[in-house]
């Protein structure tokens, strides 16, 4: 079942729903990017993120405030832009990605906090631990492209702890310091595109 597919399940589950504006919208991953940081040697920052992954969302109202969502990120696109890193992340001293390939989200909740902002919670799926996880999320807009698409734009921020899903590789160094460590800083900028409006009286 692909994200299109689950997001419509759990519509189709939602009791209260309005009919006057639903509307599905998916992830223009050409658009949009999945990144993370991890403190190196406890001084600095390495980045990374992921280049494939999908996501739908569905909203019975115009400013998001009831959106449900999934998202789906292939963890054999992982990258830090150093090969050999790259593919220690995907062994089973982190993601494992032979036995799961995927990274998958679920939204439980969008609490909205103004016109702009909101905090979404759901379930995150890392190998095979899932734990609740809280983002920020600022809501920078919507507006029609020169093709006629209509697109919204988001930035998400979040923190989670590795070793909760598995990703407990450690080591130190000499002087007993941590080499990576374990709280993980999240930022995404995902950008929407509408697929299927729906209007009243259908």
């Amino acid at each position: 079942m692909n994200v299109t597919t689950s997001i419509f399940t759990i519509s189709s589950n939602n009791k209260t729903q309005n009919l006057n504006y639903m509307a599905t919208w998916k992830i223009d991953a050409s658009h949009s990017e999945i990144g993370f940081k991890v403190k190196h040697l406890m001084i600095t920052n390495v980045s990374g993120g992921f280049t494939s992954f999908e996501g739908a969302v569905h909203a019975d109202s115009e400013d998001f405030h009831d959106a449900r969502i999934i998202f789906e990120a292939d963890v054999n696109s992982v990258t830090t832009h150093n090969q050999q890193r790259d593919e220690h992340l995907k062994t089973a001293d982190f993601f494992d990605s032979e036995r799961f390939p995927r990274i998958r989200f679920v939204s439980k909740q969008v609490k909205k906090v103004n016109d702009q902002h909101f905090r979404l919670i759901g379930d995150l799926t890392i190998r095979d631990h899932t734990h609740s996880i809280e983002l920020t999320v600022t809501y920078n807009g919507t507006t029609r492209d020169p093709w006629g698409q209509t697109k919204a734009g988001f930035e998400l921020d979040g923190r989670l702890h590795r070793s909760d899903y598995g990703l407990r590789w450690s080591a130190t160094t000499e002087a007993g310091g941590l080499i990576l460590g374990d709280e993980v800083k999240l930022h995404m900028n995902i950008q929407l595109v509408q697929e299927v409006p729906v209007a009243a009286n259908v």
